[in-house]
């Protein structure tokens, strides 16, 4: 019942996300400026009241790499001048689409309190916490957004912004919806007329600036729906597991007996539909943009993938192999990357050699395969509520790898990464805007902390994995400095 409450009081309350509802009219795109009026003064970004004023996008002329060898054919190219060449910039604290929210770690109405939330593992949380987690997640799943819609056609398709193509999503499939947007294929004109080598969030340096982004922006939508400021994403701590520990009625959902690739019935994410996921490739061949309508029942079968792929989950030595590496990221800062910490925590270099292109899948990509199902494809995979729990510990080993080697900004590429992942472009399909560069820093430069990170002497306390089902775990740890 108290859900239910929560649901209706806040139904109306702002949220940050993208598209804003507010630009996505034939006005809007034919002026090309999302410059929306803050509701708290009326004016455009807030203006009045000093928190931000309407401005030029500027976007970066640093070349970029040979992976994407087109110009003016997709909409997410110098992101977002297809759509707006302007948008509001934000003073001091204030963020968002019309400078009515506060950056990433300030609180308050004038944005001015700080405050640093604690992402915590799964398996430490009390029941009560477990319970709202899950209603947390199916309260945003079942609650339309009020602020934001998704593109279904592309600017082209829009006939340059006379005809708006946009749909309604709940708040969850928003960020569905914004995972399969960056890493679509290039719709180049026309059916089978795409380019699929090109992802502007995976595959090369921005993997993860854009992830992180994009778990804050969850972060702050749940918040803001629900009310509870103190709420954070939890991390699941996949090292040396032999199966989905998360995958429980209690918490992400069991198999189905009857059919081990559906959800449990006893589980809330059963009856959960997907989107953007059965069909992409059809979208893809036909050169067109996901609808966004239901396509199905969520899929997952844990272990069941294929071996010759993935032959199983990362371990810690997996991990700690990975942390050692000092470079980002090296050569043409894609797949191939040799000696990468990006490439090889993204999962196409070996955790064992270092060395990209790897036959096998290791690190995060392992995981996605893993699960054999919804996880397992790239654009759909933010269906599965899995997906959060293990990005927010991929964030995690960022992190680690940003402590341990402190690398100057210097060590993102400014030029020459693939499309999308030089350090001055702005992240797609993010409105209010971020560049990458603005996220190679350290999470408690931006508000948050793992609860794993404490500090003592000159050592990370060791991160507790304890399974609230089945057996115990031993304590495990991951060293902060490099004393091993």
């Amino acid at each position: 019942m108290w859900l239910l409450v929560i649901h209706f009081m806040l139904y109306f309350v702002s949220s940050y996300q993208q598209f804003p509802r507010l630009c996505a009219t034939r006005e809007a795109l034919l002026t090309k400026e999302c410059c929306p009026p803050w509701e708290g003064d009326g004016s455009p970004c807030g203006t009045s009241s000093g928190r931000g004023f309407c401005q030029d996008v500027e976007v970066p002329d640093q070349p970029d790499g040979p992976q994407y060898p087109f110009s003016g054919l997709d909409d997410r190219e110098k992101w977002p001048l297809v759509f707006y060449n302007r948008t509001c910039q934000c003073a001091g604290n204030f963020m968002g689409f019309n400078c009515g929210d506060c950056k990433f770690g300030f609180f308050g109405q004038n944005c001015n309190e700080r405050r640093e939330s604690v992402r915590r593992n799964i398996f430490h949380l009390s029941r009560a916490e477990r319970i709202r987690l899950v209603s947390y997640l199916n309260l945003a799943k079942q609650t339309v957004s009020r602020d934001y819609v998704v593109v279904t056609g592309t600017y082209r398709e829009m006939e340059n912004g006379s005809n708006p193509l946009f749909a309604d999503v709940s708040v969850y499939d928003v960020f569905v919806w914004m995972h399969y947007y960056v890493s679509r294929n290039a719709l180049l004109g026309g059916p089978g007329n795409v380019w699929t080598n090109v992802d502007f969030g995976h595959w090369a340096p921005a993997f993860l600036p854009w992830h992180r982004v994009y778990l804050l922006h969850w972060e702050h939508e749940i918040r803001k729906l629900t009310g509870d400021m103190s709420f954070t994403i939890p991390y699941w701590d996949w090292r040396d597991a032999q199966e989905c520990e998360v995958c429980t009625d209690e918490l992400m959902g069991a198999r189905n007996l009857q059919d081990p690739n559906l959800l449990s019935p006893g589980s809330v994410f059963s009856s959960w539909k997907v989107n953007t996921l059965k069909y992409s490739e059809d979208y893809n061949n036909r050169g067109v943009l996901c609808d966004a309508k239901e396509e199905g029942p969520l899929r997952r079968n844990p272990g069941n993938h294929n071996r010759a792929l993935v032959q199983r989950l990362p371990t810690s030595a997996d991990v700690e192999f990975t942390l050692n590496l000092p470079n980002y990221d090296t050569g043409a800062m894609d797949r191939s990357a040799n000696m990468s910490f990006r490439n090889t925590l993204e999962g196409f270099g070996d955790p064992q050699t270092g060395l990209g292109n790897s036959s096998r899948l290791g690190m995060h990509a392992a995981l996605h395969v893993f699960m054999n199902g919804s996880m397992s494809s790239v654009q759909g995979s933010a269906n599965d509520p899995i997906f959060l729990l293990h990005h927010a510990f991929v964030d995690s080993i960022y992190e680690q790898w940003l402590r341990r080697h402190t690398p100057s900004p210097s060590q993102y590429p400014e030029s020459n990464a693939p499309i999308g992942h030089n350090s001055e472009y702005h992240m797609v399909p993010f409105l209010p805007l971020h560049r990458n560069r603005e996220y190679f820093i350290s999470s408690k430069d931006l508000g948050y902390e793992y609860s794993y990170f404490h500090l003592s002497g000159a050592m990370i306390v060791g991160i507790s994995h304890t399974p609230l089902l089945g057996k115990k775990k031993k304590e495990k740890s991951i060293s902060f400095f490099q004393n091993n």
